[in-house]
């Protein structure tokens, strides 16, 4: 019975590298499209944000129709969405009066396309047959993370051997990841979230539980975490550290991303020996020292080491809120799924724009406005505690 659905769980791996695509090609090219088209940094932040927030309202938006389409139609039409804006990337820039308006467009529709997986992998992997479901969600997350990591190294070889000019080139070729993906989901069986004749908590219910909006808060503060230094890794270390692209993008996003991954598989294959709370709160410690690091150590060799460092404390925080949440409300069903995945979008959003908000307050420095950033981990860590404390007074479990 399990066998029939190995291929739906490498799709759902797949449908993570797309995700990863869509999130992490772009802000290679941040100083690549300030050259070619004149954008001011001001501008370039807008993408970050504005590629969440459609993320965000596609989260949304999908409680309404997901149920009512079916997974099969919407994992489709995710993918189709992802290849469209990779390859209209390419074109819309030249041929839109404005330059920043052709990009913000193609954004927006592989954002459509990020956000529509961002809801529907998750509850689709925890639907399919498994020994250990804490164990293959933790595994899925880490596929995006190893997803992050083949777009930095191959996109940055690439740069290296064609040329950063040879940029569309190479977004048509990752745009074939997502249309052939889209194929398998026109195949693989895909199981029922609920079992026979049970049905999901409403929205009402979901809004009404005060366990779902400690866990939304953490989802906020765990996708800012992440995104406020990843996304800004790579013109950071260029703009920040005074290095060559090249060793920025390896030394960055991509020793950030290999280190979350790494977090991620431990997790996944050792989660059922390690009390979650205890690994969420030594993690965002090391996360908030990481930003520390990342902002104040002078030599620029450490201060990469601190940007990969977050990479590792950063891991569990997703996956693991995720886990905690299949676990208190297992009836959540799609629309806890699809709220969980606003949150974290959300904090997608908030976490780069508050990073790129603040240095531009303080004239582009960048090592400010991440350690701006440094209150989303600190916030986690004190909604754990929360989290805790709650539990050990009895009113839930966790």
């Amino acid at each position: 019975m399990q066998n029939q659905y190995n291929k739906t769980i490498i799709a759902c791996f797949t449908g993570y590298i797309v995700q990863a695509i869509v999130n992490n090609f772009v802000p290679l090219l941040f100083l690549t499209f300030q050259r070619s088209y004149g954008i001011p940094l001001s501008q370039i932040t807008i993408l970050v944000t504005f590629n969440f927030g459609v993320q965000l309202l596609t989260d949304l938006l999908s409680v309404g129709f997901v149920d009512k389409l079916g997974y099969r139609l919407c994992m489709i039409m995710a993918h189709v969405f992802s290849a469209a804006g990779l390859i209209l990337l390419t074109i819309l820039p030249e041929v839109l009066p404005s330059a920043f308006g052709g990009i913000l467009l193609s954004v927006m529709v592989y954002a459509v396309g990020g956000g529509l997986l961002e809801v529907l992998v998750s509850p689709v992997v925890e639907a399919c047959p498994s020994d250990n479901k804490e164990k293959a969600m933790s595994m899925l997350h880490s596929f995006y993370c190893w997803g992050h990591v083949g777009v930095v190294l191959l996109s940055t070889l690439f740069f290296k051997a064609a040329g950063i000019g040879n940029w569309k080139v190479l977004a048509v070729v990752w745009a074939l990841i997502p249309l052939c993906n889209m194929f398998a989901f026109m195949k693989v069986p895909i199981a029922s979230l609920m079992e026979e004749g049970e049905s999901g908590l409403s929205l009402k219910e979901l809004l009404h539980n005060k366990v779902f909006w400690l866990l939304l808060v953490m989802m906020i503060c765990a996708g800012a975490s992440e995104q406020a230094v990843s996304q800004w890794a790579s013109t950071f270390a260029e703009q920040g550290l005074g290095i060559s692209k090249t060793a920025g993008d390896l030394a960055g996003p991509m020793a950030f991303a290999v280190l979350m991954g790494a977090a991620r598989t431990f997790y996944g294959k050792y989660g059922d020996k390690i009390q979650l709370d205890r690994f969420m709160v030594w993690s965002s410690i090391l996360c908030i020292a990481s930003y520390i690091g990342i902002s104040l150590l002078s030599v620029p060799q450490f201060s990469l080491a601190a940007c990969a460092i977050c990479g590792l404390s950063v891991g569990i925080m997703w996956p693991g809120t995720f886990s905690k949440a299949s676990a208190v409300l297992p009836k959540g069903g799609t629309a806890m799924f699809a709220l969980l995945a606003l949150g974290g979008d959300v904090g997608c959003s908030s976490g780069p724009a508050l990073v790129g908000f603040a240095a531009g307050l303080l004239n582009d420095d960048l090592k400010m406005g991440i350690l701006a950033g440094s209150i989303f981990p600190v916030l986690l860590l004190v909604g754990i505690f929360i989290c805790r404390k709650v539990s050990i007074a009895g009113k839930i479990h966790v």
